[in-house]
């Protein structure tokens, strides 16, 4: 059981409460652990005052509590734990080096099966700053429901068949240069289509050749399939090398051409149940009676649109997978459609439980990005700018390393730079990406966690220290001893609280305050010249720290490195 709930179930069974309202004070001196009293005096026809300090007294005579507690105070209406120093280290100690990799898990989901789908790019586009906040985010998501015990099972949905597919291949033949071109293919792809969006802007009478290209592409015949099918494996490969350099990995790979015929015949059974009409040529769902507007499924010219196989993958999914819930994460822009979407399902008789998971847009400092207009920032870009400035500064802080050691440190770092930045802010917070904020050492970034982890294993390392040693927690008595302390016991918690909100921005966060104490406490406390059953409970505690941060660092997908 979690260090908390175990405490807070002990005083909960002591009191005889059913249900109990815990906080954890801000102040040291008000306790680590407050019980609010206010519902208590409501059945006890007492005060708050009244009641705390009534059950100040029949706490203190418990001898149980005892072992757990040195002081249980009243303080107007809440009553105030102190925890004992020497059972607050040895169970916490214990508990980290007992568990080690699994500290913070739990089985709250009790192996039930969610699948999570994210990362739907498009072939023959690029991939940029906003398509990695989908990533990094999803992810996250997929890590915390796995170690809150859930049976995650990430899947991605590329949309391989649309106009924008027709839009590249039109403008690649006009080009040649591409296909000869040693750059890699998938991301000039990306270049292609920004062009080719911006000449059929001023071109608008090239678009039927578009749309005819498009619909000899859903036929599957004729040299525009073909073409199709090799840049579509450009931009597969392409996309797999992004994510084996991110470590992101999916148990299955959807493709919107793989589901095209089957949502046919699922819009055609739709039709005949009057769900969808026809209406102007085109067929449509009219969803006005829910506040859910007008859903075009079918376009006047025959081709479809990204509901058709969006509606056969949501039956798919379960029927393969036999799923307790299938989230979705797509930014906040797609809300109104999956509601649409979802709504459809309902009225067609399949209720089983999904769930959109929004996030806010990823903007440069100079403004939004645009995928048709050019103005973003690719993930190439974004990875070499950052990459650039980290060996820069790794070679300033180690010229006696290799070329070698420095760019796979900087290439590491990279990684948790970019994903750090994506996962620190809320999902419903919009992120405006500045390199430059993103690479301090000094703040609340994936620098200066990563440093204080290295710092912590260079400890470790100097030391030879190992858990086997045999040594007392009991000799942690200093102030950031407890700060540390108790800050690792809340762990669970937080891995706990994070999983339940799908927000890896409350794992970010514990971690940055985490690394800022275990600052706070090299500074203020001599680890290496202490006596020596002081110095090994000290390295302890150190080592219990910095398999916290390793922990939480894999929740959020991010490698830790030994040595900065």
């Amino acid at each position: 059981m979690i260090f908390w709930e175990s405490l807070k179930q002990k005083i909960s069974q002591a009191a005889g409460l059913d249900t109990a309202n815990f906080s954890y004070p801000s102040q040291a001196d008000w306790g680590d652990l407050s019980l609010a009293c206010f519902e208590l005096a409501k059945t006890s026809a007492k005060t708050p005052v009244a009641a705390a300090l009534e059950l100040e007294k029949k706490l203190n005579l418990n001898q149980e509590l005892k072992k757990y507690f040195f002081a249980i105070k009243a303080a107007g209406p809440y009553l105030n734990f102190f925890i004992s120093p020497e059972y607050l280290a040895s169970a916490v100690i214990k508990t980290v080096r007992t568990e080690k990799k699994n500290y913070g898990a739990n089985q709250i989901g009790t192996n039930k099966k969610i699948m999570i789908e994210y990362s739907n790019g498009n072939t023959h586009k690029e991939y940029h700053v906003g398509h990695l906040r989908n990533l990094s985010y999803g992810d996250a998501v997929n890590r915390l429901l796995n170690v809150n015990g859930y049976r995650a099972i990430p899947v991605s949905y590329i949309n391989d068949f649309g106009i924008h597919v027709a839009k590249t291949i039109w403008y690649l033949k006009k080009k040649p240069e591409y296909r000869d071109s040693l750059e890699d293919k998938g991301y000039l792809l990306g270049r292609c289509y920004a062009e080719a969006s911006k000449i059929l802007l001023a071109q608008p009478e090239d678009k039927t050749e578009v749309v005819g290209i498009m619909k000899e592409i859903e036929s599957r015949h004729g040299d525009n399939y073909k073409l199709w099918q090799e840049t579509r494996q450009w931009s597969i490969k392409y996309f797999a090398a992004i994510y084996q350099e991110l470590g992101v990995s999916f148990k299955n790979i959807f493709y919107e051409n793989e589901m095209i015929e089957v949502g046919l015949r699922l819009v055609a059974e739709l039709i005949e149940k009057g769900i969808l009409i026809k209406s102007e040529g085109a067929i449509v769902a009219d969803l006005e009676k829910y506040n859910l507007g007008v859903l075009p499924i079918i376009r006047s010219d025959g081709t479809a649109l990204y509901p058709v196989a969006d509606l056969a993958l949501a039956g798919e999914k379960f029927k393969k997978y036999d799923l307790s819930e299938s989230i979705y994460v797509v930014d906040v822009r797609q809300s109104l459609y999956f509601k649409q979407l979802f709504k459809i399902l309902e009225l067609y008789g399949d209720t089983r439980k999904r769930a959109q998971l929004a996030y806010e847009f990823v903007t440069l400092p100079d403004g939004m990005m645009s995928s048709r207009t050019g103005n973003v920032i690719t993930y190439e870009e974004l990875k070499n700018k950052i990459e650039e400035k980290l060996i820069l500064e790794t070679k300033k802080r180690h010229p006696d390393w290799t070329l070698s050691r420095v760019s796979h440190v900087a290439s590491d770092l990279t990684v948790s730079t970019i994903k750090f930045e994506m996962l620190k802010v809320s999902a419903d917070k919009a992120i405006t990406f500045n390199i430059n904020e993103a690479l301090k050492f000094d703040g609340y970034t994936a620098c200066y966690l990563q440093y204080g982890y290295a710092r912590l294993k260079s400890i470790i390392r100097k030391n030879n220290f190992d858990w086997f040693y045999q040594t007392s927690p009991r000799e942690l008595k200093e102030p950031g001893e407890k700060k540390l302390l108790l800050k690792i016991a809340k762990y669970p918690e937080i891995i706990k609280l994070a999983g339940e909100k799908y927000n890896p921005s409350e794992v970010t966060k514990y971690l940055f305050e985490l690394v800022q104490l275990a600052n706070d406490y090299y500074h203020e406390v001599n680890i290496l010249k202490a006596a020596p059953k002081v110095k090994k409970a000290r390295l302890m505690l150190v080592k219990a720290v910095a398999q916290v941060l390793k922990n939480g660092f894999a929740v959020l997908g991010l490698k830790t490195l030994e040595e900065m």
